[in-house]
């Protein structure tokens, strides 16, 4: 057995003999995180471009002075020299672009910090996360400064920023309990705790603002915990440790969402998700460093030993980085650009898609009674949302 903070040079073996991937594997979850990556780009592009030049062309005709002019005056207009630009299938196809660019950069982060952190061997969560921090401050830097993809907001008070500090430690809390159960669980199962999300929110939201919700809304909650009872049970390669970290997990990343309606509530201390993300990320880093300092002694220098044998393990960790941050973006944009029920039901099959492209590619074990658990659960959460919509 291999004393803490200690790492073998050269490529590590599988630690865990069902995850058995080959070069095929690798290289199918890569190229479609890739696309993920490469599409949320380039569908953001071409559709800005579009309507800046349909922008530019309204505003060069010659009706634009009058209509104008009938906005402030009053007066009606209603000549029209040019049609309105078509723009329903570049709408649909933006939107077609960024749905697939966010699955593919979620289900990609998930299987590749899957593969580092359990068969390749990589066994250093909190370093992993701190990483992915890294990433996101710089990322978001660059989008939000430089590339004008959302208005910079500022932080306006000292009170604020201890807001966002304290939502910055539950974040990353979560982040490095859901990278170390990874290391002892299956995505699939995983993933089926991960779904029992809304019955911590509705726990915290109860707890901390005493808010009720209908009857209905708490009786949709037992399928959801019923469903990760009976797939518990019925996992092949359920680990006790792994399952209390990613029961804590999920319940962080629901109070983090309860926090986030209590501390940011006020219109003044409101930030969008990515202006959040640039300030909550570096607060990570500075949470994550003394951890890492401590609980993972010389991972730097074991990682550079490693990447002298397998160059390989440096890509990795620079490609799950910046898909970290990606995971971000693709989300903000597709909640900007789709409905609320949209995005719950899109939610809803992201998870659903992961445990299948997980067990095609790592081919863990599973049940039938396994499997009839999450679906359960799933359905539950369906159950629960259609509730919440129907309660507001």
């Amino acid at each position: 057995m291999q004393s803490r903070g200690t790492f073998p040079v050269g490529r590590p073996q599988n630690s865990t003999p069902l995850l058995n991937l080959t070069q095929t594997h690798i290289s199918l979850f890569l190229a479609s995180s890739s696309f993920g990556v490469f599409s949320a780009f380039l569908s953001y592009s071409v559709t800005s471009n579009y309507l800046s030049a349909c922008f530019s062309f309204y505003l060069n005709s010659p009706l634009a002075a009058m209509k104008l002019n009938s906005q402030i005056h009053g007066s009606p207009s209603h000549i029209s020299l040019y049609p309105a630009p078509k723009m329903k299938g570049s709408n649909r196809f933006f939107t077609i672009g960024l749905v697939g660019s966010w699955y593919s950069s979620n289900i990609g982060v998930l299987l590749l910090n899957k593969y580092l952190l359990s068969n390749y061997g990589f066994k250093y969560p909190i370093f992993l996360t701190m990483c992915h921090m890294t990433a996101c401050s710089l990322l978001s830097y660059v989008a939000i400064a430089w590339m004008k993809m959302v208005p910079m907001q500022t932080i306006r008070s000292r009170v604020q920023f201890l807001k966002i500090m304290a939502l910055g430690l539950v974040f990353c809390v979560s982040v490095v309990f859901g990278n170390i159960s990874l290391r002892f669980l299956p995505v699939s199962f995983n993933q089926a705790i991960g779904a029992t999300t809304p019955f911590f929110t509705a726990v915290f939201a109860y707890l901390m603002t005493l808010k009720r919700e209908a009857w209905l809304t708490y009786v949709t909650l037992i399928p959801v915990v019923t469903g990760v009872v009976i797939a518990s049970g019925g996992e092949p390669s359920f680990h006790l440790f792994g399952f209390i970290m990613c029961i804590a997990a999920t319940a962080a990343r629901a109070l983090k969402s309860v926090l986030q309606g209590i501390l940011l509530s006020s219109e003044g201390e409101k930030l969008n998700s990515m202006n959040l993300l640039l300030y909550m990320a570096p607060i990570a880093v500075v949470f994550l460093l003394p951890a890492t300092l401590i609980m993972e002694d010389n991972v730097v220098g074991i990682t550079l030993a490693l990447a002298r044998d397998d160059i390989k393990i440096i890509w990795y960790l620079l490609f799950n980085s910046a898909l970290a941050y990606f995971v971000n973006l693709t989300n903000f944009l597709v909640t900007k650009h789709t409905s609320a029920l949209t995005l719950q039901v899109l939610g809803n099959a992201k998870g659903a898609v992961a445990v299948v492209v997980s067990i095609l590619i790592f081919r863990n074990p599973v049940s039938v009674t396994g499997m009839l658990g999450y679906t359960l659960t799933v359905f539950g959460v369906i159950l629960y949302s259609e509730a919440k919509k129907r309660s507001k």
